[in-house]
């Protein structure tokens, strides 16, 4: 209670501060400002700039001295100086004004730069404008909250006091244009595909479902973008990507978010051997470009990018993590014996292919921390992948883990039209017998495209959160997602 008593009180005194100024004529939310310099460039560049007038604009993160001189720090989009402000250079109306200031306004400065006693780069002020009043204090003690929620609910406020979260999403932004720079130097075309979609289709997942109201239809946001993209491999164009949104009505954990960011990406005449290739060195190139090594740091771990990364089976990873083998597995109600001695919960219709991945979901990925491939996935959990010619009941499929969780999935595509229309049914009686919401639907038009003839081709989905969170060390989603959805706040 005292504590809003006290943020009640430091607002009221702020409002009275704006009234101050409005009833002196002074404009307390300015127009454009136009800056020459940011803080950092200067500090970095002082030998140039010293004794150089510059402008520049932010936001007042801390304030000291009193009299006839006071020293504050100015944060803008690069990072934090110190500026100086003296009676005898801005005159006793001005400088009164700028006592006045809270630290959270935003004002645009001019002046020269110099360096102090102690030797800190310093911006002298010979003026200075209004742009912004802050009507509600910073948080103070910032780092000390325990309350990570209230970050996430509020990230304009963790933007600003707290600069290793820029950081992060600085890096992020540098991640992603580094895949769209090695992608379009290879000869991918970056497309677009529907966002609202009448078959949720392309993945495993439970969709949001929405209604046009001119149509008169139900539409879904999309899961994934997979049958269009390979829609386009039906019309002549080879090589293309995609890097945009996916939503799933799932649940939220530090690994996932409703919404999430995607890079899917197919190409013709190749198949999942090149789809490992070209995900090592994307990724290795990506950490290279934008972090300088190949080597990082995640939580305790230090996770090695550089190429070649392990391959194993899904069948041998499980037999080397819970000794299982499952090339002994003879039925379906063999592989459910199996999962029941390592006390996991089976229905009677799970198949030997859908156990298989289940144990490995909950005793290998786990320990997968540095990047590995599982390849050879059960064709039960892989609809849209080729069936494998040697083991008809696998896929030419991989899903690629590091820190324990999955950062990309891929196959060769399957492209024979009359075999994904038999694919599409079993899920849709699965569907019914089942109740599964999440297995796939038919799609004709995907099928019918199909018809037409799809060259063989490799397909690719990185999860563009997740590789951020490896390569920026953050241990949640939520750390890289810049307004991750929240429950609703009564606040």
């Amino acid at each position: 209670m005292n504590n809003v008593k006290e943020l009640n009180e430091l607002m009221r005194v702020r409002r009275q501060k704006l009234a101050e100024m409005k009833q002196a004529g002074l404009e307390p939310y300015g127009a454009k400002f136009k800056s020459t310099h940011l803080a950092q460039n200067i500090i970095d560049d002082f030998e140039n700039q010293e004794n150089q007038k510059v402008l520049l604009a932010g936001r007042i993160m801390a304030k000291r001295g009193h009299g006839k001189a006071c020293f504050a720090n100015l944060q803008d989009a690069s990072g934090v100086i110190q500026i100086y402000s003296r009676l005898s250079d801005l005159g006793e109306t001005n400088y009164n004004w700028f006592q006045k200031l809270d630290i959270g306004d935003i004002i645009g400065i001019e002046g020269t730069v110099f360096k102090t006693r102690r030797g800190e780069i310093t911006v002298s002020l010979t003026g200075f404008t209004m742009l912004a009043k802050s009507l509600r204090p910073l948080p103070e003690k910032w780092h000390g909250l325990k309350d990570v929620d209230l970050r996430y609910r509020q990230r304009h406020l963790d933007l600003t006091v707290n600069p290793a979260v820029r950081d992060t999403f600085i890096t992020r932004s540098r991640i992603v244009r580094e895949i769209r720079n090695y992608l379009d130097k290879i000869g991918f075309l970056e497309v677009e595909t529907p966002m609202m979609q009448p078959i949720a289709g392309g993945a495993v997942a439970r969709p949001f479902v929405t209604h046009h109201n001119t149509l008169d239809m139900e539409l879904f946001l999309r899961i994934a973008p997979e049958l269009y993209l390979k829609r386009l491999l039906v019309g002549g164009l080879d090589k293309v990507y995609e890097i945009n949104r996916n939503f799933r009505n799932e649940g939220i954990s530090t690994k996932h978010n409703p919404e999430f960011t995607m890079l899917e990406l197919y190409q013709a005449y190749g198949d999942y051997e090149d789809m490992m290739d070209l995900t090592e060195t994307l990724i290795s190139t990506v950490a290279q470009q934008v972090l300088g090594t190949t080597t990082v740091r995640y939580q305790e771990h230090q996770i090695k990018l550089a190429k070649p990364w392990q391959r194993l089976s899904m069948v041998d990873a499980v037999k080397k993590y819970s000794g299982l083998d499952f090339n002994k597995s003879t039925s379906d109600l063999v592989a459910r014996d199996q999962a029941k001695i390592l006390g996991l919960a089976v229905e009677d219709h799970e198949s030997k292919g859908d156990i298989l991945n289940k144990i490995f979901e909950e005793t290998v990925e786990p320990k997968l921390i540095q990047p590995t491939f599982i390849i050879d996935y059960p064709i039960e959990n892989s609809p849209l992948a080729k069936r494998k010619k040697d083991q008809p009941e696998f896929t030419y499929r991989f899903e690629l883990f590091a820190f324990g969780c999955e950062i990309a999935n891929a196959f060769s595509e399957l492209n024979d039209p009359l075999e994904q229309k038999e694919r599409f049914q079993d899920q849709l009686d699965k569907r019914v017998a089942n109740e599964d919401n999440e297995a796939h639907r038919m799609d004709e038009d995907y099928v019918r495209a199909l018809e037409y003839g799809m060259p063989p081709a490799g397909g690719l989905g990185i999860g563009i959160d997740r590789l951020v969170m490896l390569l920026t060390n953050s241990a949640s989603i939520r750390d890289v997602i810049l307004f991750p959805l929240m429950r609703s706040s009564e606040e």
